[in-house]
C-alpha cells in the first residue's frame, strides 16, 4: 500500500527488455537506503517490485499488461520518474490509500500558471468518469491529489509549488499521459450503491 505522497524523484538508467518483462533499472538515491529485493515501489504510481539492485540503481520488471495500461511502456533512458516506498505499519498517512494498481491512462489537456502553482486540466477515461468527484481524492502518476471542478470529460487539479518541486508533474505538457488510480473507498462506495439500485433495494 502507499500514500500518493511521493518521497522523491529517480531517473531511468537503463531499459531492457526480456523474453516476458521488461526490466527498468532507475536511480533512487537516498530511497533505495535498506530496501530488501522483494519490496514494493510506487513508480509513476504504478506498484512495481525490486528484482535487484546495485548501489543507488535499482532494478524492476514490468510485464506487459502493466506496460500497456499505464505510461511505463512510454518510458525512456533519462526519464525522471516519481517514487514512493510501500507504507509500514505506524508510518503517516498523510495522503489516501493507493495499491498502485494503475485503472488508466488520462491527457492533460490544459496547463495554466497561477501565482507559483499550476492548475492542470486533465481528462477523464470513460471507465473510471464515476469515481471522480469533486473535492474526492485522485492518483495522477502516484500524487495524491484533490479534485478540483469536474466536467463531463475532463477534471482539474490545483498543484502546489511544494508538489511542483517534489515530484514530476511539473514537468507535464499539453498532450502529456499521466496514469490514473482513482480513490478505492470512492469507488467502493459507488459500485455498493450502484449495485443496490438496481437490485431495486
Amino acid at each position: 500500500m502507499f500514500t500518493g505522497i511521493v518521497q522523491g524523484t529517480g531517473e531511468v538508467t537503463s531499459i531492457a527488455d526480456g523474453d516476458s518483462v521488461r526490466r527498468f533499472s532507475i536511480k533512487m538515491c537516498g530511497l533505495s537506503d535498506e530496501l530488501e529485493m522483494g519490496a514494493s515501489v510506487s513508480v509513476d504510481g504504478v506498484c512495481l517490485t525490486a528484482t535487484g539492485m546495485d548501489g543507488s540503481t535499482v532494478d524492476f520488471d514490468a510485464v506487459p499488461e502493466t506496460l500497456e495500461r499505464s505510461t511505463l511502456g512510454e518510458l525512456s533512458v533519462g526519464d525522471s520518474v516519481n517514487l514512493e516506498r510501500a507504507l509500514r505499519m505506524g508510518d503517516e498517512l498523510g495522503g489516501h490509500v493507493l495499491s498502485g494498481h494503475i485503472m488508466a491512462t488520462a491527457e492533460v489537456l490544459s496547463r495554466t500558471e497561477v501565482g507559483e502553482g499550476v492548475d492542470m486540466g486533465i481528462s477523464i477515461p470513460s471507465g473510471i468518469r464515476p469515481f471522480v468527484m469533486e473535492k474526492g481524492f485522485i492518483a495522477v502518476d502516484g500524487i495524491s491529489l484533490t479534485v478540483g471542478s469536474v466536467r463531463a470529460e475532463s477534471f482539474d487539479v490545483h498543484l502546489i509549488p511544494e508538489t511542483l518541486e517534489r515530484t514530476t508533474i511539473g514537468s507535464k505538457a499539453e498532450g502529456a499521459l499521466v496514469n490514473i488510480e482513482v480513490d478505492p473507498m470512492t469507488q467502493a462506495v459507488v459500485e455498493t450503491v450502484a449495485r443496490m439500485l438496481e437490485s431495486g433495494r
